[in-house]
């Protein structure tokens, strides 16, 4: 009997020791591959950055596709009880640069459209439709000759309006030159003393055009698995500050495979011309608010 006991003890000691061994041996493993793959990956990560500055055509894109139904019967807790209901919203950000030894020309395109339903199935006064509730589209064309490595002689063309309600009414066109300078790599910051800033609109409205001075930033960047843009762009009216505006949006995408992921976008606006015309009232008595959005849903990296 102890003989079979000394025995047992014996062997469980040796597959715990031949065990524990196994394990430390695979964690060394693991830590050597990981080491070669963190190599590896910063490696690639430079030879990425190389190839993203050298010359020629950069293109890109990514958006959040954000949406929610539901369906109530006799839900009576609440005060409709039979509804349906509903959003969707769909953003979109896309470049194509071209990058040259002596000369670039950059083209953006933002795009932010949402839909929204709320149908009470008692009553017919409602629709029981998406209604579109937001509607962005903005697209910007930089054309610059390089006077050094950082700055440039520049002509810009940006163009902002709704498209699923009142297309170009209002609508914005700003046609300027001046200078561009990039501090650093994605970053572009244009200035533009000499900007007209023509404003489309139908019937006897308070929007009007005026000279000024264009003033746009934006960064775009990916990061590993991270897509982010901000662009934050303001037209400064010599003729009238009410006819002043600035709009600033921002992108955010995080991949989690193959391309798809989630995304959250926002914006910011001010715009007295827009505030006025909601209101039915003049330049100088419109209550001038801070406008926004944002969509939060799922995103997709057209890059990948």
């Amino acid at each position: 009997m102890n003989k079979n006991l000394l025995l047992s003890i014996c062997l469980i000691l040796v597959v715990t020791f031949g065990f524990a061994q196994t394990k430390e041996e695979l964690e060394a493993q693991k830590a050597e591959k990981q080491a070669q793959a963190d190599k590896f990956k910063a490696e690639a990560d430079a030879l990425q950055a190389q190839i993203d500055a050298l010359p020629g055509w950069k293109v890109g894109a990514f958006g959040t596709i954000g949406g929610s139904l539901s369906n109530f019967n006799n839900w009576y807790a609440q005060g409709a009880p039979n509804n349906q209901s509903g959003t969707i919203g769909i953003t979109t950000n896309a470049f194509a640069n071209l990058i040259k030894e002596k000369f670039f020309w950059r083209n953006s395109l933002n795009t932010n459209f949402n839909w929204t339903k709320l149908d009470n199935k008692d009553i017919d006064t409602d629709s029981d439709k998406f209604e579109p509730t937001t509607d962005v589209f903005n697209i910007n064309s930089l054309y610059g000759r390089k006077l050094s490595e950082k700055w440039a002689v520049s002509g810009m063309l940006e163009y902002r309006t709704t498209v699923l309600n009142n297309f170009n009414d209002p609508g914005y066109l700003d046609l300027g030159i001046g200078f561009t300078w990039t501090p650093i790599t994605d970053m572009v910051v244009v200035i533009h003393p000499a900007n007209y800033n023509f404003v489309f609109s139908s019937g006897d409205t308070v929007f009007d055009s005026s000279m000024g001075a264009k003033i746009v930033a934006d960064y775009t960047r990916q990061i590993g698995k991270v897509n982010f843009k901000t662009n934050f762009s303001t037209f400064q009216s010599y003729e009238d500050s009410n006819l002043s505006n600035w709009t600033w949006i921002n992108s955010f995408a995080y991949t989690l495979w193959k391309g798809i992921g989630v995304g959250f976008d926002f914006g910011l606006r001010s715009n007295r011309q827009e505030a006025a015309n909601f209101q039915g009232t003049s330049l100088e008595d419109a209550d001038n608010k801070i406008q926004s959005y944002y969509t939060v849903g799922l995103s997709y990296n057209f890059s990948n």
